[in-house]
């Protein structure tokens, strides 16, 4: 298995509580080992899954014995590999992603796959038209440094803590 660490465009968002998404693979761009993801690359996999009733993994760093969540979504677009997913709140290790993900301690996104169909690129590097994806995993170091968490996200994270603390502070009350 290959592991691609591509960070999304629009990046790593905290949607909510423990929800995920962005763009595990962006079509078109070079990645620091010099391959490039093409469009359909992943079409014929995510079918023969849904074919299967399997799904795309959701693994903290590649470590197939820490998987945290769930990918609920997983689509191709236009402009790349879309994620959608949920952190499982009964699994330790999803509560410490979801922590160094608020505190912007983790941000990327990366892809374990096999490649099926691929071209040389000139000098080095590889198209990559095909590949077999096997799982998604959320890592502390993606292959393209534009991943970060968005601004909206990190609002939504600010006013999932406030909530947070709401239900604290009235049950605090309550008990008075």
């Amino acid at each position: 298995m290959t592991s691609k660490f591509l960070a999304p465009a629009a990046d790593v968002a905290l949607v909510a509580e423990h929800r995920i998404e962005g763009y595990a693979s962006v079509f078109g761009l070079r990645d620091r080992g010099g391959d490039i993801v093409m469009p359909g690359a992943y079409a014929a996999s995510l079918k023969r899954m849904a074919a299967r009733g399997d799904r795309v993994r959701l693994l903290w760093q590649h470590d197939p014995a820490q998987p945290i969540g769930i990918w609920d979504e997983v689509f191709e677009d236009a402009h790349g590999l879309f994620v959608r997913g949920r952190l499982l709140e009964d699994v330790a290790r999803a509560r410490e992603a979801r922590a160094l993900l608020a505190a912007g301690a983790v941000d990327g996104l990366s892809i374990g796959y096999r490649t099926l169909r691929a071209e040389p690129l000139p000098g080095s590097g590889r198209r990559l038209i095909e590949l077999d994806l096997w799982e998604v995993s959320l890592v502390t170091f993606p292959m393209q440094a534009e991943a970060r968490l968005s601004a909206k996200a990190d609002a939504l994270m600010r006013l999932g803590a406030l909530r947070r603390q709401m239900r604290d502070a009235r049950a605090a009350v309550a008990r008075f």
